[in-house]
């Protein structure tokens, strides 16, 4: 199995589909389907199901493809390790983070580092779900639970609290609550039941000040932070948001101040074989000079 084969069965395994795979290795569809067929006859088993929508991996494909991902994944890091310049960081740098997070906090910011770092290609992941820094999905991670994978450096980033924010025109409309009791005569908005909150008890507006154990009724669940950042920005309700968000807009203003929720440590993560990486330094030293301002 040489990687020449291998590379053009992962990207193969990757279209699911021969002509999308010659045009990633800029090779005819009849030449990628050669070399599969050469590699199915050398392994002297078949890789794919072929049918009408496509090509589709046997459970042998599935397995050589989980190997030529770790293989891939690993070629691509020593070659970014092999070519950055510790005097000039530049390179490819992807970033993934909460859609919040990156939303709200991070894109107003990196136009900051693009300038100091003009040959660093950034992309942010904006997502809720978690991409797997060790198989090189992403370089770094801004994750907010402490991550559990054992080959991963991390370090705290910043902690922030969830407090009870509304808009202007929600308090001219509906009036300010003094008292935690007021939140029952209130439209609160919550984190939706039909995914996992990000966070531990991210629905505490619906429980707080009840003595009897029963929940307040929500006037809408949205199964995104920035979704009820969105919502209580517009007006329509009082939620729960982390106070990254209040300080970074104008309009949110912060009621029961002495009320405080959930409390949350941002972490900052990258493979431990990236600890040298220039790019991920010069990120690294960035954000915590934000941070600190």
């Amino acid at each position: 199995m040489d990687w020449d084969k291998l590379r053009i069965f992962h990207t193969v395994a990757e279209t699911r589909n021969l002509t999308r795979a010659g045009e990633v290795l800029n090779l005819s569809q009849s030449a990628v389907s050669r070399q599969i067929s050469n590699l199915e006859r050398n392994l002297k088993t078949p890789l794919f199901h072929r049918h009408a929508r496509g090509l589709m991996l046997t459970e042998q494909g599935e397995m050589l493809f989980e190997t030529t991902h770790q293989v891939a994944a690993k070629l691509a890091m020593a070659e970014a390790l092999i070519t950055e310049s510790k005097e000039k960081p530049k390179g490819p740098l992807k970033i993934s983070t909460t859609v919040a997070f990156g939303s709200v906090w991070l894109a107003p910011r990196i136009h900051e580092f693009l300038e100091c770092y003009p040959d660093i290609d950034v992309s942010i992941v904006l997502a809720d779900t978690e991409l797997d820094l060790s198989m090189r999905e992403a370089d770094i991670g801004i994750r907010l639970n402490a991550p559990k994978e054992p080959d991963l450096i991390r370090r705290p980033l910043m902690t922030f609290r969830y407090h009870v924010c509304a808009a202007p025109q929600y308090i001219e409309r509906f009036g300010l609550p003094n008292s935690l009791e007021d939140l029952d005569h209130h439209r609160i908005i919550v984190y939706g039941s039909d995914a996992k909150p990000p966070v531990p008890r991210l629905n505490w507006l619906l429980e707080i000040g009840r003595e009897d154990g029963t929940q307040r009724t929500a006037a809408l669940r949205l199964n995104s932070i920035y979704g009820i950042f969105r919502a209580v920005q517009s007006g329509l309700g009082i939620g729960a948001l982390p106070n990254y968000m209040s300080q970074e807009v104008a309009n949110l203003i912060v009621l029961l101040p002495n009320v405080q929720g959930p409390e949350v440590t941002a972490y900052f993560c990258y493979p431990e074989e990236m600890r040298n990486s220039a790019r991920i330094i010069a990120f690294r030293d960035f954000l915590y000079d934000k941070i600190n301002l």
